[in-house]
């Protein structure tokens, strides 16, 4: 199987499980049947905003939706029958350490979904805890080895956080963590994930702000034999718009970046305001799809302009 992704790739992420009950609906522990129920309805709303881009002309082979089993109903069997690419979580939701949320059964929820990605949400600092990093590599290779072996694509999210020497260094300051130390950590941890023998075909990266750091990262994920077709997408992290569009500015120029894994960012505030009864159904879909839209036009409105 040849690896990586050919083509564009522009995600709307809602597979959040235990943060989304908890922070956007106040449900701690197992939630009831009439609670799940309204998470998913919750999630279908996000979801009728996709529906709405391609009714507007969005390219569907381009787009595509990141949603969970637990709460995803009926959305991922919509989402093919309108042509988008489908994502499926593998990772057990709220986790410092990855793990497997369903266990040795991982791949016949694969196979069930038969889903374009199997994604995984990692967070590894390559100075991190030896032991955890060691068992978390071990899971990953035995997963890769699967989806490459039956001839499916993994998509990684690869989250790098602080350790607390590493923060220390910065005086404590988030901000110079992420544009001092974090590039140079990333590209260390995608080292180590190859020297395992893991193989990726989409990387989903926390955004830098500098060229030179997206460059950095590019040549990272395309190092090593059979790896030049390996392409990587942006995540949002709930960050602002204004600093999403400077990290779509950064990485859409670059050679390997195929387009962004943006969730909250996007349909955070507009179902809120559904939930608060604010706005109208129709009109936070409205909100959504709008949001969804304009992402992808700065994506490609810098990467249009680099070649300029």
């Amino acid at each position: 199987m040849t690896l990586g992704y050919d083509g564009k790739l522009y995600i709307l992420a809602f597979d959040h499980r235990g943060s989304f009950q908890t922070k956007m609906f106040g449900i701690e522990g197992d939630p009831t049947p009439a609670e799940t129920e309204t998470i998913t309805d919750a999630k279908k709303l996000i979801f009728e905003g996709m529906a709405k881009i391609v009714e507007r002309g969005a390219d569907p082979a381009a787009t595509g939706v990141l949603v969970d089993e637990q709460f995803g109903g009926d959305i991922p069997e919509l989402a093919k029958d309108l042509g988008l690419k489908l994502a499926r979580p593998i990772e057990k939701s709220g986790l410092s350490e990855f793990d497997f949320q369903y266990g040795d059964a991982f791949s016949e929820h694969i196979e069930a979904d038969d889903a374009d990605f199997s994604k995984v949400l990692v967070r590894l600092n390559p100075d991190g805890d030896a032991d955890t990093n060691q068992r978390q590599l071990d899971r990953l290779k035995r997963l890769a080895d699967w989806l490459h072996d039956h001839d499916r694509k993994f998509l990684f999210e690869l989250l790098v956080p602080a350790e607390p020497d590493q923060l220390e260094a910065v005086g404590g300051d988030s901000n110079r963590y992420d544009a001092e130390l974090r590039p140079e950590l990333m590209r260390r941890a995608i080292a180590q994930i190859h020297d395992h023998g893991i193989d990726v075909d989409v990387w989903k990266i926390e955004g830098v702000d500098a060229r030179e750091h997206a460059e950095m990262l590019i040549a990272q994920t395309r190092t090593g034999e059979g790896r030049e077709g390996v392409t990587s997408v942006l995540l949002g992290r709930g960050a602002s718009d204004e600093k999403v569009d400077h990290w779509l500015r950064q990485a859409a120029p670059v050679e390997g970046f195929i387009g962004f894994a943006i969730g909250r960012s996007i349909w955070w505030d507009a179902l809120k305001g559904f939930l608060a009864g604010d706005l109208e159904r129709a009109a936070a879909s409205d909100q959504i799809a709008d949001n969804y839209l304009r992402f992808v036009k700065v994506y490609d409105d810098a990467k249009r302009e680099a070649l300029v």
